[in-house]
């Protein structure tokens, strides 16, 4: 029977368990890094570099050479006894780098394996060289290392070593025990980089998904606030603003029940149908109706089997001075009127989107100038620590507080009232406001 690997050092094995403890504390690219470049200066070298490949780092697939180069952004970098300030200007973070494919850095990230070299390589050198400070920070290293960092079964890019002639060369313990630290940054660095990634593509769905600014309507100011909960980028909530004829607009808050994308899915289909409903002015009961209908028939196509939803729509006439409300199981806004005083609307219950009951009722208000309508959703109000009749009301107060002064901005005034509440946030948070013209 083949011997088996010999047992790592007591130096080696701590190394190795203070890298298991201290890399990856967050799913941050950089701290990642900069938590494996730590770990190993000065414990195992005096110099240490962390490349990632461009092309991963951009989302794009294949490999990360091209075969004749390798294009990688710098990472981290530590050098023992350099202050910060002046290896920021030799290696800055963030620099992209084309490596020859003569290099140990290419050769490393093409075979997968590591590669030891002792002099540094021409290029390196001369890149370094450019910076005054550079020539005397790479003087006097003897002995240098490149090790592929390999997650996944993709080379995700490189970690490069360096030891001064004080310390031993770098032999085959050392290749083992820096290929067992580059092992552990390459996970760590692998699952920063797939947050990062999922984390750009819902942003890019969010900023697709939620309206944009509104256009301005004679007699009516809108203001908004969207924060979904958590390090999630979509949920279940949406609101729209629909302009229509007449000076008229539409504002639809809704609530998709549920977080993840299968509330994100619901909300998408929810907000689409809305809007397009909106556009052809249908009354807010008959909006309603056909947004149960189709929410009840959601299920079997791969979402949820009760996709249930609560939503708010809302037809405001600024000439007029008047609004035309219907809900579906959602929570009644509040009319903040010129000087301050609230009142929470009642209006007729409607239940939830989604039971194909398909029964709404409208409710026609007076909003008289200056006044402020606000539809939000139930994370904003509520919590753990806060009843929802508690939420409205802390909601009513810290709108009254900011709008009551004369000359007040509806857009502070909403993230005021966004702040003040959101500290025990456990739902996605939607406010929107709707101001006529001041008296």
């Amino acid at each position: 029977m083949a011997p088996g690997p010999l047992p790592a050092s007591p130096a080696a094995a701590r190394l190795l368990g203070e890298a298991a403890a201290r890399i990856g504390s967050t799913l941050d690219l950089i701290q990642t890094a900069d938590e494996a470049v730590d770990v190993a200066v000065p414990a195992f070298a005096d110099a240490a570099v962390i490349y990632a490949s461009e092309r991963l780092l951009a989302d794009e697939m294949g490999g990360s050479r091209d075969g004749r180069q390798a294009v990688v952004r710098r990472l981290a970098a530590r050098v023992d006894g350099q202050p910060a300030a002046v290896l920021d200007g030799v290696v800055p973070v963030g620099e992209m780098l084309a490596f020859g494919a003569d290099t140990p850095y290419a050769r490393a990230m093409g075979t997968g394996g590591p590669v030891l070299f002792g002099a540094l390589d021409g290029e390196t050198a001369e890149r370094i060289g450019r910076h005054p400070a550079g020539p005397g920070i790479a003087a006097g290293y003897t002995t240098h290392l490149a090790v592929p960092l390999v997650a996944r079964g993709l080379v995700l890019g490189c970690a490069a070593f360096g030891r001064t002639a004080g310390r031993p060369s770098f032999g085959a313990d050392e290749v083992e025990l820096a290929s067992g630290l580059a092992a552990r940054a390459a996970v760590c660095i692998d699952n920063a980089r797939l947050f990062h990634q999922e984390r750009r593509t819902a942003l890019a769905l969010q900023r697709g998904l939620l309206p944009g600014e509104p256009r301005i309507l004679a007699g009516l100011e809108v203001a908004h606030r969207y924060l979904p909960v958590g390090a999630s980028v979509l949920g279940g909530d949406w609101y729209d603003i629909v302009p229509l004829s007449g000076g008229r607009a539409a504002l639809i808050v809704g609530d998709a029940m549920g977080h993840g994308p299968e509330a994100a899915a619901v909300m998408v289909q929810l907000r689409t149908a809305a809007h397009t409903l909106a556009d052809l002015e249908l009354p807010p009961e008959e909006v309603l109706g056909r947004l149960d209908r189709l929410a009840a028939g959601l299920p079997g196509a791969g979402l949820p089997a009760a996709p249930f939803a609560t939503c708010l729509y809302a037809v405001i006439d600024p000439q007029r001075g008047s609004c035309v409300l219907a809900e579906a199981g959602h929570l009644p806004p509040v009319l903040i009127r010129p000087g301050g005083a609230t009142e929470v609307l009642d209006l007729p219950p409607g239940l939830p989107l989604g039971l194909g009951r398909e029964s709404f009722q409208a409710t026609e208000i007076t909003v008289p100038p200056g006044a402020t309508l606000a539809l939000y959703t139930d994370g904003l109000v509520e919590s753990r620590v806060r009843t929802l009749d508690e939420g409205i009301t802390a909601l009513g107060d810290a709108l009254s507080v900011s709008l009551a002064p004369a000359g007040s901005a509806l857009g502070r005034a909403c993230a005021a009232a966004t702040e003040a509440l959101s500290h025990h946030g456990e739902d996605d948070i939607t406010l929107v406001l709707a101001r006529l013209g001041r008296p």
